[in-house]
């Protein structure tokens, strides 16, 4: 399976949804990211927008990818796929995560509508309601989006595709540790904490605890909604909005 996380707008969580979301969840897949300031270090591959020829031929020759696409690689690797026509069709999904922020909506549309021009049909395009706060109504704080998708159905929209807002991600980012090595963690915490003989340690400990516990209540809802997104469904004629 050959998906693509892709979004003009930045801070809608590109990152998050490929390695967090995808990557545990698609056998084998790798992800590379297009990204040309800032890139990842570790072991994804990098590379920049221009280079859309190499990715191109590595999608070829491989059968599980996941591609980040960096705001500020898009709109010239969209205009790579206009150059090489049909290559739009190496991709078996685009994912397109969004935010509740007015911006965020609007450069999603237009996200939408490029795809759409390019060629790709709303049955491969997939938006993903991100960073969603406990208790919002999901329809009105992504009105702009959905009403869009109504009169335009240029992609598909789940409701039930969706990620809430958690510190658990941040967590990550700064420490690097994998949701996958918090869950698998079994260590003691409480015992460790009430040994420990200095308030510093204590507290070092029980973050600890606490990302683990994170980790533990938001993987079901990661488990959620990949399976909402149904990246196992054929194409379809129509999008389902």
């Amino acid at each position: 399976m050959k998906v693509a996380v892709i979004n003009f707008s930045g801070n809608v969580g590109k990152s998050t949804v490929a390695k967090h979301l995808l990557k545990p969840r698609i056998p084998d897949a790798e992800v590379i990211t297009i990204e040309s300031i800032n890139a990842d270090e570790g072991e994804e591959q990098a590379l920049r927008g221009r280079q859309f020829a190499e990715l191109q031929e590595y999608l070829q020759i491989t059968d599980n990818v996941i591609v980040d696409i960096g705001a500020s690689n898009v709109e010239e690797l969209l205009s790579s796929m206009k150059r090489y026509r049909g290559s739009h069709g190496d991709f078996d999904h685009f994912i397109v995560p969004t935010v509740a922020a007015l911006k965020q909506q609007q450069d999603t549309i237009a996200t939408l509508v490029e795809l759409a021009q390019l060629g790709v049909p709303a049955c491969k395009v997939r938006v993903l309601f991100n960073m969603v706060e406990d208790g919002e109504d999901l329809a009105q704080v992504f009105d702009a989006i959905l009403s869009f998708l109504v009169a335009h159905p240029v992609a598909q929209a789940d409701p039930a595709c969706r990620i809430g807002a958690n510190e658990i991600y941040g967590r990550i980012r700064r420490t690097g540790v994998e949701l996958s090595a918090l869950l698998a963690d079994e260590t003691d915490y409480k015992a460790l904490i009430a040994a420990a003989k200095g308030q510093a340690e204590k507290i070092r400990l029980a973050q600890r605890l606490a990302a683990r516990r994170l980790a533990a209540g938001v993987v079901p809802e990661l488990d959620d909604c990949f399976a909402a997104l149904r990246l196992d469904d054929r194409p379809r004629t129509s999008a389902a909005v």
